[in-house]
């Protein structure tokens, strides 16, 4: 099977956030029969898709420092969107141009592609996630309204389909543009951002992997658009990238079966072109990249007396200077460092420390180029 069109990776929201616009054809084949998975990185680990030089980037995380692991960077069959690490830091998975590729951790953090060739399907995916569990691997479609579900072989790493199951947009969105998928930590819920057509959730079953559609959400201006997630560690809210008229930090309260509620003063001002966004391993601190600034947005979280008011407080030194049109945040497993990849470069990849004397404010520690710069680093996904 087929499927053919255009793709807008991310997109033109206001003014001055433009990126490229890739074009393919997409199907599906057999999972390749690997003969053996990752022995699963023993140390921390960072890895970028840098999609200029069509590469991926390894480096060993530090004490305020990043060493590339060897044999990195590894040059890709296409250009990358996308990648994620599964929970036991044994298998890293790269979306491309109709293709998502599987490559092995080995202890040491190098990558290693399968016996029988890294590519796994022939499908085009803005963004992958892998559920808590370890147990399923979700891509968020580019070119059809649907999530790509697929079984993960805990041994080899080898994907089988399982199920695509299709949404629909609320009345009144704006133009579909999938750019990010989440799983909720607690694995009973997924979350897909489409820029100006908004976002979707749906129900999972983590035994059967069947996901449902429950809800979607429509900004309240067609040239808003949300395209980063971030979940927290209870499963409770639900913070949105947001960009364009009305941009900035959407947060939402995450009700009885998914349902989403917007907490009072949400959407919170960030900088311009907010794309992506994380949390600290406690929930306490959020951090968002905009991306036409070239700037992180930095807040720490405060619980209020109802769900809906929760609030969001500006970090001491936010919005913090981070390299050319950065556009992708990671935790290292320590909690210690924020990654942040820059597809303009100038750095690729810049790594911030957490100040010891106001906490949560970022100092900046070191960075580095992640191939031939400006490599167009475009994800960051890091070992647990």
């Amino acid at each position: 099977m087929e499927r053919r069109g255009s793709f807008v990776r991310w997109a033109v929201v206001g003014a001055a956030l433009m990126l490229p616009v890739f074009t393919g054809c997409t199907g599906f084949f057999p999972p390749v029969n690997n003969s053996g998975g990752g022995t699963g990185a023993t140390g921390n680990q960072v890895y970028v898709v840098n999609q200029t030089t069509k590469s991926v980037s390894g480096f060993v995380v530090g004490t305020a420092t990043l060493t590339a692991v060897s044999n990195s960077p590894i040059a890709l069959g296409s250009q990358p969107f996308a990648e994620v690490v599964t929970p036991n830091d044994a298998f890293l998975y790269i979306a491309g141009q109709a293709s998502i590729s599987l490559y092995l951790i080995n202890s040491n953090g190098s990558l290693s592609a399968p016996s029988g060739g890294a590519v796994q399907n022939l499908v085009t995916a803005a963004s992958l996630a892998v559920s808590p569990d370890g147990q399923w691997l979700i891509a968020l479609d580019s070119f059809t309204q649907q999530l790509d579900i697929y079984q993960i072989n805990s041994t080899t790493g080898a994907l089988s389909d399982v199920g695509s199951p299709t949404y629909s947009l609320h009345a009144g969105a704006g133009p579909w543009q999938p750019s990010m998928v989440k799983v909720s930590p607690d694995g009973t819920l997924i979350f897909a951002a489409l820029g100006t057509g908004g976002d979707v959730v749906f129900s999972f079953n983590t035994t059967t992997g069947l996901a449902t559609q429950v809800q979607s959400l429509v900004n309240v201006n067609a040239s808003t658009g949300d395209f980063g997630l971030a979940v927290d560690p209870k499963t409770a809210y639900l913070y949105i990238a947001r960009s364009g008229t009305s941009g900035g930090i959407g947060v939402y309260a995450i009700g009885s079966g998914g349902v989403l509620n917007s907490v009072t003063g949400s959407p919170f001002a960030a900088g311009s072109g907010t794309v992506s966004i994380v949390l600290d391993g406690t929930g306490t601190y959020v951090y968002a990249a905009n991306r036409t600034d070239g700037t992180i947005s930095g807040y720490t979280i405060a619980a209020g007396a109802t769900p809906a008011a929760l609030s969001l407080t500006p970090l001491s030194g936010s919005a913090y200077q981070s390299g050319t049109s950065v556009q992708s945040l990671g935790i290292d497993r320590t909690g210690k460092y924020l990654l942040a990849a820059s597809v303009g470069g100038s750095p690729d990849l810049t790594m911030y420390s957490f100040d010891i004397t106001t906490p949560g404010k970022l100092d900046r520690a070191t960075s580095i180029a992640t191939d031939a710069d400006p490599a167009g680093a475009v994800a960051v996904a890091l070992t647990h």
